[in-house]
């Protein structure tokens, strides 16, 4: 049984319909192409979830987001509700179980489901090399990294496949290019790959698409340990095409685009959005 919603929310949008179905993308006002859908966005309070979770609401969608960090969360849900669109907000650890049973049971609360769930949360906790890393970063990395997006989405699975939704997970161009300062974190991003590929499996009977974005160096402070790494970056530049640097708003679209109808046939995929001119 999930717990009741007693705190850590904040600026509810109107309910939900209890139930929603796929529908066809003919003659849908492209603007609202996620209307009276429902998406759940982790780690979604700056940089690339943050944009997400914009773009998701702006095509429509009622979407709530989270961070470990309540000011964190009210500042973003301010300012997003300031721009007219309709998101909530609640604390959330990922890799923490009354967390995230707290986070399920605030969609279910207000909503009644998810149709999408995009996980954006991560960590890496240290700049070093993998077999000098410590049991107990290893356990910090993959539990947030890897186990949470699975652990959230089995609780998320009873809800979900009534509405037939769509799961985003979030990888990273380290796990393609893995640059040495970065040790587990490539493990685990990489690791993320795999798991879309067994989720999209496991899901696709319920008719639950599972994709992965997989994002190049893009402009975040999250990401200031790449970006800022000129020996990645050399290397990056053998494979570039586009001479930038990507912007979180580059991630968001692709995003919006998996969770709509125009996607209804996609599933398992690993996509980048990394300025890349070589096959992946």
């Amino acid at each position: 049984m999930l717990p009741a919603v007693a705190r850590g929310h904040l600026g509810w949008f109107h309910p939900c319909a209890r139930l929603s179905v796929r529908m066809s993308s003919a003659g849908i006002d492209r603007k609202g192409i996620l209307a009276e859908r429902v998406a759940m966005v982790t780690g979604s309070t700056n940089g690339i979830g943050f944009a997400i979770a914009r773009r998701l609401a702006q095509d429509g969608a009622h979407v709530v987001i989270s961070c470990q960090k309540q000011q964190n969360v009210d500042r973003a849900v301010a300012q997003l509700q300031r721009e007219g669109l309709s998101v909530a907000g609640t604390v959330c650890h990922v890799g923490k179980a009354e967390d995230r049973e707290r986070l399920v049971a605030t969609a279910l609360q207000h909503c009644g489901g998810v149709d999408f769930l995009v996980c954006c949360a991560g960590v890496s906790p240290l700049v070093g090399s993998t077999l000098g890393t410590s049991e107990q970063i290893w356990d910090k990395i993959l539990n947030v990294n890897v186990k949470s997006p699975a652990l959230l989405l089995s609780q998320l699975l009873p809800y979900m496949e009534k509405r037939k939704g769509a799961v985003t997970l979030v990888s990273s161009i380290a796990a393609y290019f893995p640059a040495v300062e970065l040790g587990v974190y490539n493990v685990s991003k990489t690791a993320l790959l795999a798991l879309t590929r067994t989720l999209a499996l496991e899901l696709a009977p319920k008719d639950i698409q599972v994709n992965c974005l997989v994002p190049g160096v893009i402009k975040t402070d999250f990401s200031k340990v790449l970006h800022g790494n000129e020996s990645f970056c050399k290397y990056l530049r053998e494979y570039r095409q586009m001479q930038r640097f990507g912007e979180p708003e580059d991630c968001a679209g692709v995003v919006s685009f998996l969770c709509s109808p125009d996607a209804s046939y996609i599933t398992g995929e690993n996509i980048a959005v990394a300025g890349l001119s070589s096959r992946l």
